[in-house]
């Protein structure tokens, strides 16, 4: 990566940002492999997205005023993995998957102590199927539900195959009348959004 950075013209040119679309594709083309592909094309995509790790890595050591390289990322996961896994590398201990995750978030809160919504910090990049899943996630924490949620209804889908089906259903219903699918969820998360940080706000005296 150092000597492609060094001696190559159009990578030389490439900044953080220059990368997003790129970075996009490659963890598309992952998943791809992961779902559809061969072992192959598995090894050969984890490889085209840690490039663009090393890339970034790479800008950010020739950078003038806050410089880290690849070492530095990897030494910071390390030490981060390390933190939220006290039941393999300390004396906690943890049986379950559920009591996995209590250390994991408890490690993270203490992490992130400067967060004052449970919303800090979920990207709002995210596709919006996969958003509006993070978000139900982080109202459900506060006590807050969908105003719609059907999860007992007998409409309601009954395997995942099912669900997919009725969210193709939904975007063909959208199409039909000229309505954008992701705008309607996304604003539709923005009102859930509010409700939660309305939930987490101190009752006024």
């Amino acid at each position: 990566m150092r000597a492609v950075r060094d001696r190559c013209v159009w990578t030389q040119q490439i900044g953080h940002h220059d990368l997003v679309p790129y970075l996009v594709e490659e963890s598309a083309e992952l998943i791809d492999a992961v779902e559809e592909g061969t072992r192959a094309d598995l090894r050969e995509e984890l490889g085209d997205l840690l490039w663009q790790v090393l890339f970034h890595a790479e800008i950010a050591a020739r950078d003038p005023d806050d410089p880290f390289d690849i070492d530095d990322v990897a030494r910071g996961l390390t030490e981060k993995m390390v933190r939220r896994h006290p039941h393999v590398f300390a004396g906690a201990v943890a049986n379950t998957p559920e009591e996995v995750l209590v250390h994991w978030n408890a490690a993270k809160a203490a992490e992130k102590h400067t967060r004052t919504s449970v919303l800090d910090g979920v990207s709002e990049r995210m596709p919006s199927l996969a958003l509006a899943q993070k978000v139900l996630g982080k109202a459900a924490q506060v006590g807050v539900s969908a105003p719609s949620l059907r999860e007992e209804s007998e409409d309601a889908p009954g395997t995942e195959a099912d669900l997919g089906a009725a969210l193709l259903d939904l975007v063909a219903v959208a199409r039909a009348r000229g309505w954008d699918a992701e705008r309607a969820l996304r604003v539709q998360l923005r009102g859930l959004e509010a409700e939660v940080r309305a939930a987490e706000r101190p009752p006024a005296h």
